[in-house]
């Protein structure tokens, strides 16, 4: 019999609908189908994201492509198995790694407890075989406040006590996985999972119309590339950081 102790908890932060498709979409699969409960964040409303030369960008416009994206994310999400979607509603295009940021993102991880939190990179990497586009602006922001509130922030009740008050206590997340990080150092083996992690990215279909072949070959081409590094045959990349609980010193 699973107790509450023995389950396996995941949440993933990013800021965009489609992000953790890309990302981790593989890996999320895999913890599904482990049995972990995996529950994913999207920090921005995604209202940024409709074509470059539009010409209406109103609000009513954005509000549109919003909804739109929104259904394609809970759609993807069902796809790959997930347990809930958590929209924040921050204006897409537009985030900064503000003290407000961070008390929503800590006030979500002290409610869902998780062991594993798997986030955005905060950092470029510069190297000529990534892509400035992996690197958007609301990407690092997200990546600087997730990593900001996984530590010290979720676990210290002295970080937003109004928090306290809404009955979230402290919770210290065992494990912190990086996407696109400057220094990648842990694999997964997503062979068995890679269709389900292409079939959650053709939810997307706003974001991706007839480019879509072309982008599904892009990735199973990078995870083939990653697959070869780690003797596999197709995999996902992070760094992992493995939080010591409790910290044996306060800041």
């Amino acid at each position: 019999m699973t107790t509450e102790r023995d389950e396996r908890h995941a949440l993933v932060i990013v800021a965009h609908p489609d992000d953790m498709e890309i990302g981790c979409g593989g890996t999320v699969a895999r913890w599904v189908e482990e049995g972990w409960i995996v529950r994913l964040v999207v920090v921005t409303d995604g209202g940024a994201g409709g074509p470059d030369d539009a010409t209406d960008v109103s609000p009513e416009a954005r509000q549109r492509i919003s909804e739109q994206r929104k259904a394609e994310q809970r759609e993807a999400a069902r796809i790959l198995g997930l347990a809930s979607v958590d929209f924040l509603d921050y204006p897409d295009g537009q985030l900064e790694p503000t003290l407000e940021l961070r008390r929503d993102l800590v006030r979500l991880i002290r409610r869902y407890r998780p062991q594993v939190l798997v986030i955005p990179s905060p950092e470029r990497n510069w190297s000529p075989a990534y892509q400035v586009g992996r690197y958007h602006p609301d990407h690092l922001a997200v990546g600087q406040a997730a990593l900001a509130a996984a530590y010290p922030a979720a676990g210290n009740a002295w970080d937003f006590p109004e928090l306290l008050r809404e009955g979230l206590a402290p919770h210290h997340v065992q494990e912190i996985w990086v996407i696109n990080a400057p220094v990648l150092n842990h694999a997964v083996d997503i062979t068995t999972t890679l269709e389900r992690k292409l079939a959650a990215l053709r939810a997307h279909r706003s974001q991706f119309g007839d480019r879509l072949a072309l982008v599904e070959r892009w990735l199973r081409q990078a995870a083939m590339e990653r697959g070869v590094r780690h003797g596999m045959h197709y995999a996902e990349e992070f760094h992992r950081i493995r939080v010591r609980e409790p910290f044996p010193f306060r800041r």
